[in-house]
């Protein structure tokens, strides 16, 4: 196989590790080249906590994935999440020297860059400044203010906080197990690019991933992200509770939340029962549905009164705020029975499971259009999308090369400048953070 132009998303995650090779096609649908999981071992709540692992099972899907593609991995997208994140609200201003001057992409780079030096608590970075919404000279409610006049400059911005440690771990991680690092995302942001469409965005939209550690919300309106937060609880403390509740082991209570759980106790008769084989030839357990659903129904009610919290203080009761669009639920977590009903009576908003298909090439394998993979199919988008960027770069990079070798005159290089792509804030901020590294070491 002689494909060249493919990119990989890798998503380290509690309770797996997915590594998905793929690559745009001419209809700008996302082609599924080759896909390689195991089973996460050095992951607690979205946070590597055993190095040795981690880097194990990074590999093994790696090797996994090269496998099933015949292809090579070299650099890889991947995805933070964990209970170290937190999101915050800030405004901040630029100043211009010269009012009559148009506002460019350098003007917007510095307000961002600004807002990167704000004091964080010791062992916090900041990840993500996302700009909302501008002013310009005070005219409020501007998306894009390029090319308009004003001497003061002003923003709303989400920044997304992290710990520092948490995110070297996931980049030592990363190199350990051979592999490059590219674009580096949130890991709610990634589940909503790929499972969100634009005008679910626009009309307002709460997305809740429940993964096996963590359960990510992120609240989209008017097109942009309002809030972002991580609740430390996810599919793991169900089986966990399982496992104590009906006196068996994790594997065996893993199983049981599959296959027979429900979120709705009211759904299971009295007399449906289960029988779990014993250990070691001690006599099997019988277990009835109804109290195994009900085991399931308390804990999932603490998570989404959890979530339902953050979008309170979110405020989506206000009218300029209100959430259109609902709430879409993804991950492995949203594939249990019932769900999709309970989170619609607790919240008493439109509620439906977000499946990554909707960007995917038709002849994909039904497995991946699965809500498991949503962050995976997303953290790959991201990919395509920066590997894209880089492309038409490079070019650029070569046509400079050339017209400095033919002795261009100077006059006829200016506007060079304009050529290149603007980076984005995610290729900067992952400059930034490999610059960090490489001085640590």
């Amino acid at each position: 196989m002689k494909e060249t132009n493919y990119s990989v998303g890798l998503d380290i995650g509690t309770t797996k590790i997915v590594a998905i090779i793929g690559k745009e096609n001419e209809y700008g649908k996302i082609e599924i080249l080759g896909i390689g999981k195991s089973k996460s071992l050095g992951v607690h709540r979205g946070v590597v906590n055993n190095i040795t692992q981690t880097i194990e099972s990074i590999q093994q899907a790696v090797q996994q994935a090269e496998t099933d593609s015949g292809l090579k991995i070299d650099t890889v997208s991947v995805g933070i999440a964990g209970q170290h994140i937190r999101s915050l609200q800030h405004s901040d201003y630029i100043t211009r020297a010269n009012s009559e001057e148009v506002i460019g992409y350098e003007d917007v780079d510095n307000l961002c860059n600004q807002v990167y030096k704000l004091v964080m608590l010791p062992g916090e970075e900041i990840i993500h400044v996302l700009p909302q919404e501008f002013k310009v000279d005070g005219q409020a409610e501007i998306k894009e203010p390029m090319g308009m006049y004003g001497g003061r400059l002003e923003a709303n911005f989400h920044v997304v906080v992290g710990q520092v440690s948490s995110i070297k771990n996931i980049v030592r991680c990363i190199k350990s197990a051979g592999l490059n690092l590219g674009e580096i995302s949130l890991e709610p942001l990634a589940s909503a690019n790929a499972v969100l469409s634009q005008e679910e965005k626009e009309a307002g939209v709460a997305l809740i991933d429940i993964g096996g550690g963590t359960t990510d919300l992120a609240i989209f309106k008017d097109g942009i992200i309002r809030h972002t937060a991580v609740i430390p609880f996810g599919g793991n403390v169900i089986t966990e509770d399982i496992k104590e509740g009906c006196s068996i082991i994790e594997k065996q209570a893993e199983l049981l939340k599959i296959k027979f759980g429900s979120a709705w106790p009211g759904e299971n008769k009295d007399n449906e029962i289960v029988s779990i084989p014993g250990l070691r030839g001690r006599d099997p357990k019988e277990i009835t549905l109804k109290n195994l659903s009900k085991i399931i129904h308390a804990r999932v009610v603490e998570i989404i009164e959890q979530v339902y919290v953050e979008i309170k203080n979110y405020g989506h009761e206000e009218q300029k705020k209100k959430l259109i669009g609902g709430i879409v639920l993804t991950g492995g977590g949203s594939q249990l029975k019932h769900l999709k009903q309970l989170v619609e009576y607790i919240t008493g908003m439109d509620t439906r499971i977000g499946y990554p298909n909707e960007h995917l090439a038709g002849d994909s394998e039904e497995e991946i259009a699965s809500p498991l993979y949503a962050t995976g199919v997303g953290l790959l988008m991201s990919a395509v999308a920066s590997d894209a960027k880089r492309k038409p770069h490079q070019e650029i990079a070569a046509e400079e090369i050339q017209e400095e070798v033919s002795e261009a005159a100077p006059a006829e290089k200016a506007p060079e400048k304009d050529k290149a792509p603007r980076k984005n804030i995610f290729d900067k901020w992952s400059e930034k953070l490999k610059d960090f590294l490489d001085n640590a070491e």
